[in-house]
């Protein structure tokens, strides 16, 4: 499988308890969110655990609305020695319209883990 064919989806609803004061989804639970879509991307990527090594630059551009869905995108970038890029995309949808709109977008960086919990590479060498 090449890295331009890993892309994992996910899509929530944004309940209140996800939610601020504003009723908009928390900026925690939104990374919160791409953190787990990320992890299952690098993961199918390699077929190790990963763990989040970095989160590199998040754009937080629209807020997502309580009762909307909160679709999360991740597409496998980049695959090194013992790490993964993972570009990953948040995207807000109204239920009853359909439009759609991109909340936030970050890379995160997954490190692939041996059963010591240490990196290992993500490719088995030969």
């Amino acid at each position: 499988m090449s890295i331009e064919q890993i892309v994992e989806r996910r899509t929530e609803i944004v309940f209140p308890t996800d939610a601020n004061n504003y009723g908009t989804l928390f900026g925690g639970k939104a990374l919160a969110m791409m953190d787990v879509v990320a992890g299952i991307a690098a993961m199918r990527a390699c077929r190790k655990p990963v763990v989040t090594a970095s989160i590199d630059r998040t754009d937080f551009k629209a807020p997502i609305r309580t009762g909307d869905f909160a679709e999360t995108i991740a597409t496998v970038a980049r695959i090194g020695r013992t790490s993964i890029a993972i570009d990953v995309e948040l995207w807000g949808e109204n239920p009853v319209t359909g439009a759609r709109h991109l909340s936030t977008t970050s890379r995160f960086v997954m490190v692939a883990v041996g059963p010591d919990g240490r990196p290992t590479p993500v490719r088995d060498e030969a």
